[in-house]
């Protein structure tokens, strides 16, 4: 009888092994106090390291409305159309979370060695930690978005609160590619590299610095093409929700779920199936 089938026997398994998908969800789902409070933790002390504080939370982006909405502007001149700052707030306020939780997901295993080493946990509650802070991040900025709208001449109406259905789907979407991107990198370190042309590319063929229907009308294929981008119908709906008379399909809502689903569904199945080598990380 070999070793393998003499623990069967009694019943014994070996240490570290990736327990069933179920018992995975399950084991992750009982430290959900442990992920949250983890996530405040961080949220709190990268606030504490910076002179300002969580001021930086809404600073950073708000800077980046600012300089992207300046440039982007004036190179597009008519075409960017009315309201075109409120635009540009939305856009670059949601790609934020987006981009946050990717780069952050990436890092969550390989930045988290020493904790991954030496306890033995499910490593799926990394990855979910990291975008529960995005998330904690994201409200207060959500909040200032509104008010940047309010300022800019946006009427405040009803459909503003439909932002938080839409933020929750968001945040399904990108646990998937916090996912993805978190085992990604642990079998290839030089993927982080890579993550700022990916963040970049996407950034300018998401929509968020220009209207589709204005900059692309000469390729109506093309804009078609635009109406399956999960992040380009994201901030199509919010900007609906948001601003003043803004073109709104119905469809996005069916594309984004679609995507959220399908996108976590395969982020957790590709991460889990790892789960083995999370532990050997070097």
């Amino acid at each position: 009888m070999t070793v393998a089938e003499e623990a069967e026997k009694y019943g014994l398994h070996r240490v570290g092994a990736r327990p069933s998908l179920a018992n995975y969800l399950k084991q992750t789902w009982e430290r959900r106090e442990f992920i949250y409070e983890l996530a405040k933790a961080r949220v709190q002390r990268q606030n504490q390291q910076n002179r300002l504080g969580m001021i930086w939370v809404v600073l950073k982006p708000t800077m980046n409305a600012i300089m992207y909405g300046v440039i982007f502007g004036v190179l597009q001149g008519s075409a960017k159309g009315p309201d075109f700052p409120v635009f540009v707030v939305i856009g670059v306020f949601l790609f934020e979370f987006f981009t946050t939780s990717m780069n952050g997901g990436a890092k969550s295993i390989t930045g988290n060695q020493a904790l991954v080493q030496s306890l033995s946990f499910p490593r799926l509650t990394l990855p979910v930690a990291q975008v529960t802070q995005n998330v904690l991040t994201l409200m207060p900025m959500v909040v200032v978005m509104f008010i940047y709208a309010m300022i800019l001449g946006t009427t405040p109406k009803w459909s503003w609160f439909v932002i938080l259905p839409l933020i929750a789907l968001m945040t399904v979407f990108n646990m998937g590619i916090a996912l993805i991107c978190a085992r990604i990198t642990v079998h290839v370190r030089d993927f982080t590299q890579i993550l700022p042309l990916v963040t970049r590319a996407l950034m300018y063929t998401s929509g968020v610095l220009f209207s589709v229907d204005r900059i692309l009308n000469h390729w109506p294929w093309l804009v078609r093409i635009f109406d399956f981008h999960p992040l380009y119908q994201f901030l199509q709906i919010a900007r609906a929700m948001v601003m003043n008379d803004a073109p709104y399909d119905p469809f996005a809502w069916v594309v984004v779920g679609v995507w959220s689903v399908l996108t976590l569904a395969f982020g957790l199945v590709y991460f889990w199936k790892a789960e083995e080598r999370y532990g050997r990380t070097n």
